[in-house]
C-alpha cells in the first residue's frame, strides 16, 4: 500500500521550487545583481579560509624552530632552519629570512628590515578582505534599491478606487530584495569579524617571534659561517 505521504511530497516539491523561482523572478534585475554579489561573497570567504590557514602563516614546526633558534646556533644545527627560512613557504619563514639576512647588525636595523617585509605580509593577509567589505556595503543597498524601485511602480498606479489588497501584495514583493540583501550581508559581516580576528592574532604571534629572533640575530654576527647543508 502506498503511503499518502509520498504523493503529498510529490505534489509539494514542484510547488516549493516554483515558489522559490517566483520569489527571485519578482525581484527583477536587482535580484540578479544580488545573485552576483552572493557569488562574490562566497568566493571571497572561501579564498580567506584557504589563505589564512595556520600552515601558510605560522606553521607549528617552524614556530618550534624559531623558539629554539639560539640553542640550535650553539649546537651548530642551524643549517636546515636557514634553508626552511629561505624557501619562504609561509609568512613566518619569509620574515625570519629577512631578519637573518641582517644578522650581526644593530637591532634597530634588523627591526627596520623586518618591518618593511612585515608591511608586505600584512597586505597579503588582508587580500580578499576588500571584496567582503564591498559585499557588506553593496548587498543591503542593492536590496533597498530594488525595494524602492518596486514601491515606485506600486504607488505610481495608485488611485482612489485602488485595490488595496493588490497594493499590499506589491509592497510585499518589493520587500523581497531587501530580505535577500540582508541575508547576504549578515554572513559576510560574521566572516569579516572572524577573519579580522585571525589576522590580528597572527600579526601578534609574528611580532613576538620576530622580536625574539631579532635579539638572537643581533648577538650572532658569525651566523653566516654556518654551512646551510649541515644536518641535525
Amino acid at each position: 500500500m502506498t503511503s499518502p505521504l509520498f504523493p503529498l511530497l510529490a505534489d509539494s516539491s514542484p510547488g516549493l521550487i516554483e515558489q522559490i523561482g517566483l520569489f527571485f523572478r519578482e525581484g527583477g534585475v536587482f535580484m540578479i545583481l544580488l545573485g552576483v554579489t552572493s557569488v562574490v561573497a562566497v568566493a571571497a570567504i572561501l579564498f580567506k579560509f584557504l589563505t589564512l590557514s595556520r600552515q601558510r602563516i605560522v606553521p607549528d614546526e617552524l614556530v618550534h624552530d624559531v623558539e629554539g633558534f639560539e640553542s640550535r646556533i650553539r649546537d651548530g644545527r642551524v643549517g636546515p632552519i636557514l634553508e626552511s627560512f629561505e624557501k619562504g613557504e609561509s609568512a613566518l619563514a619569509r620574515l625570519c629570512a629577512a631578519a637573518v639576512r641582517q644578522r650581526g647588525k644593530p637591532q634597530s636595523e634588523i627591526a627596520d628590515a623586518v618591518q618593511s617585509m612585515a608591511r608586505a605580509e600584512i597586505v597579503r593577509l588582508h587580500s580578499g578582505m576588500t571584496a567582503i567589505d564591498v559585499v557588506i556595503s553593496v548587498a543591503p543597498l542593492l536590496g533597498l534599491l530594488g525595494t524602492a524601485s518596486g514601491l515606485v511602480v506600486v504607488f505610481s498606479g495608485l488611485e482612489s478606487d485602488a485595490d488595496w489588497l493588490m497594493i499590499t501584495a506589491g509592497i510585499g514583493r518589493a520587500l523581497k530584495t531587501t530580505i535577500v540583501g540582508m541575508a547576504i550581508a549578515v554572513p559576510a559581516i560574521i566572516a569579516q569579524g572572524f577573519f579580522q580576528r585571525k589576522i590580528d592574532t597572527y600579526a601578534a604571534r609574528l611580532e613576538v617571534l620576530l622580536t625574539s629572533l631579532a635579539h638572537v640575530c643581533e648577538r650572532s654576527p658569525r651566523l653566516g659561517e654556518v654551512q646551510p647543508g649541515r644536518a641535525d
